[in-house]
């Protein structure tokens, strides 16, 4: 197998863990030859180099190592074994990183560490992949805010509830369950009050496999909300931000509605909007739009992303737009 290959399979078994690894990064590692495998446990549990170690056994002399984020090295309050010392200690001979470990507490150590001890270290085969996988780890290191999602729903005419307040379906099943794991690759979720009187949402995972988030209400949400238990909160939404990064929250699923999500949208706090467009017309303008509040006064001021992804999702679109 070749390094692009075999680092692909990495990054394959990081995205399936995404849903149970963080807080902490999502990581995949194959050693060859012999095609041992290892993705990063639920916090507490091993890192996917030492699951592929253990997985080798004793045939890793003179191995290579493909690991799809720099490997860690010791510092205070860290819960497993330096990955840098275990793979130098078992005498793996290469190690090809995908992309440098953005934490500060590591960022270049490992690779360091790693050549100190005589291992080959080749960094940033197939890095762009793995630093778009990573992105909502990279986020949090590097700014001490949570990686910010903001899922939206429409209809084809732009509209994402009937004049008289009524919104709830307007996408189907399968972009529902789409939605769900959005929700289980989320450390919280958050939704405006106003949302939680209209819609009275539950905010949890049902449809897939994974656990529920943290649910944020901006806001006071009425006794016997389906939303309870969750954290009321109010104040500066860039406060609140910061807040629940340093709690430890990696990733916020913002999930409404127009008035929050306009907020966030003028001020810059969105790092990814994904959209789900079913095909669906109100076909007037007195439905309200995605977002509340005023918008671009001129063409010249309108915001302008890039599309990253589009993929139909049942008889839905959903449309992936990150900052240009």
């Amino acid at each position: 197998m070749n390094d692009e290959a075999a680092m692909a399979r990495a990054i394959e078994l990081a995205a399936s863990v995404r849903a149970t690894a963080h807080p902490n990064p999502w990581v995949g590692a194959v050693v060859e030859p012999g095609g041992y495998e290892g993705a990063t446990e639920a916090p507490g549990g091993r890192h996917a180099e030492a699951v592929a170690l253990d997985a080798a056994g004793d045939d890793v002399a003179s191995a290579t190592m493909y690991v799809s984020l720099e490997p860690c090295v010791g510092f205070h309050g860290k819960r497993t074994a330096a990955c840098a010392d275990r793979i130098a200690e078992r005498g793996v001979r290469r190690v090809v990183v995908a992309m440098e470990d953005p934490d500060p507490r590591v960022r270049g150590q490992g690779i360091d560490q790693l050549r100190e001890r005589g291992v080959d270290v080749e960094v940033g085969v197939l890095r762009d992949r793995a630093a778009a996988l990573l992105a909502p780890y990279a986020t949090h290191r590097t700014t001490g805010r949570p990686y910010v999602v903001l899922k939206l729903a429409s209809t084809l005419d732009g509209r994402i509830a009937a004049p008289d307040g009524t919104s709830q379906w307007i996408t189907g099943e399968a972009a529902r369950r789409d939605v769900h794991q959005l929700r289980a690759d989320s450390d919280a979720v958050v939704v405006g009050a106003g949302t939680v009187r209209a819609d009275d949402p539950s905010l949890t995972v049902r449809l897939v496999d994974g656990r529920d988030p943290r649910r944020i209400v901006l806001g006071r949400a009425p006794a016997g909300a389906k939303v309870h238990p969750c954290d009321e909160v109010e104040g500066d939404l860039a406060a609140v931000l910061d807040r629940l990064g340093a709690e430890g929250v990696v990733q916020v699923l913002v999930e409404g509605g127009a008035r929050v999500a306009g907020e966030l949208h003028r001020r810059g706090l969105v790092d990814r909007y994904v959209l789900y467009v079913a095909p669906a017309l109100f076909g007037g303008d007195d439905g309200p739009g995605l977002f509340a509040g005023k918008g671009a006064p001129t063409i010249g001021d309108v915001w302008r992303g890039r599309i990253v992804d589009v993929r139909q999702v049942g008889d839905d679109l959903r449309i992936d737009v990150e900052a240009a």
